[in-house]
């Protein structure tokens, strides 16, 4: 019966040895270099004795849980509606997407698309509407295709665009 606690002390003293070294610091490679401690120490990272920490501050969670109005009215301030050029680009794997506003001639241009827009699974961007109801007409209009009020005037930067209505792929863009 004594024996049976020197066996199991046999077995855990490579434990233990392992476990001690584990916690040693054990450096893989040292290609000499210099310290980054000042680079530390000027950021003064480390509490002064007697200092405390300021209070932070967690911003409030919102009374109540945003919705699309509150992103209205939208404005781009580099598009309008008018006319756009034809021409190629290459973006290969571009999801089809278009621009409209709340104008007339931005729902005379989806009535007239509406099927083929469908077909290719395009999103609209709704770069200029006043209200909830506004894009909500737009929307009765082509209930088929997800509309969404966007701001876009990087959108028009980046693709040099001026107007809308305009349809753009990952080939071209078109009005």
């Amino acid at each position: 019966m004594k024996a049976m606690p020197i066996i199991a002390v046999c077995f855990c003293l490579p434990w233990l040895s392992l476990s001690a070294q584990a916690d040693a610091l054990i450096i893989v490679a040292d290609h000499g270099g210099t310290s980054a401690l000042p680079y530390y120490e000027a950021l003064n990272l480390q509490q002064h004795a007697g200092m405390t920490s300021p209070r932070i501050e967690l911003p409030r969670p919102p009374a109540k849980p945003f919705n699309e109005a509150d992103m209205l009215p939208v404005r781009s301030m580099r598009l309008s509606p008018g006319d756009v050029a034809r021409r190629v680009i290459e973006a290969p794997g571009l999801p089809s997407f278009f621009l409209v506003g709340d104008d007339e001639r931005s729902r005379a241009w989806l009535r007239q698309h509406a099927l083929r827009l469908h077909e290719l699974n395009a999103v609209g961007l709704v770069v200029n509407v006043a209200s909830a109801e506004a894009l909500a007409a737009l929307r009765a209009l082509v209930p088929q295709l997800p509309l969404s009020p966007v701001t876009g005037d990087d959108l028009a930067e980046r693709l040099g665009l001026r107007h809308y209505p305009v349809l753009i792929t990952a080939t071209g863009i078109e009005q």
